[in-house]
């Protein structure tokens, strides 16, 4: 895994084998970022990242200097993967969460302006998180909430649907809190 863009680009990260995890493929965050890249000031922004495993994700937008970044994960060795790396690579704004990101979509009182969030393929009630997001509105006007999920997902129907981008067996999509700034 390694990071694309901005002050750690090309930066080798190599994960122990026995996290349980999927990271994203190199081919599909880039396109991922390009994406965001046409939407969002990297450094203007907040994020949230759910499921974070090995966090390729929290670690890519960290490079492109986000202002805060969480990461929250229920595994224990990922979480303690990502706080390592983290103080190695001097990401202040970082914050890891070891907790369960349903729990975390129901209680937070925080906005962000992106969420990713990569749950396992096979998990059940994934779309929690999609109503969890847009009932506890948890993003800013205008944030997205970018869903990575298996073939067989479909959030097409969901009044914030925006697109959905395939990259191989990769699917991303995008929902967008449309509220306007008040």
């Amino acid at each position: 895994m390694r990071i694309i863009s901005g002050k750690n680009k090309g930066r080798q990260i190599i994960p122990p084998s026995h996290l349980p995890v999927r990271p994203t493929t190199d081919l599909g965050k880039e396109s991922l970022f390009n994406i965001l890249n046409n939407y969002f000031h990297f450094d203007r922004i907040s994020v949230l990242d759910l499921f974070a495993g090995t966090g390729n994700i929290t670690l890519e937008f960290a490079s492109r200097n986000a202002v805060s970044v969480i990461a929250v994960d229920n595994h224990h060795a990922c979480a303690e993967f990502i706080k390592k790396t983290i103080e190695k690579l001097n990401y202040d704004q970082v914050t890891v969460i070891k907790g369960d990101a349903f729990q975390f979509t129901e209680r937070s009182k925080q906005q962000f302006d992106v969420i990713f969030a990569d749950p396992p393929y096979d998990l059940e009630r994934i779309d929690k998180i999609v109503d969890n997001v847009f009932n506890n509105n948890l993003l800013k006007p205008n944030g997205w909430l970018v869903m990575e999920h298996s073939r067989g997902v479909d959030f097409s129907q969901h009044p914030n649907f925006y697109e959905h981008r395939k990259y191989g067996k990769l699917n991303f999509s995008f929902l967008v809190n449309m509220t306007e700034e008040v």
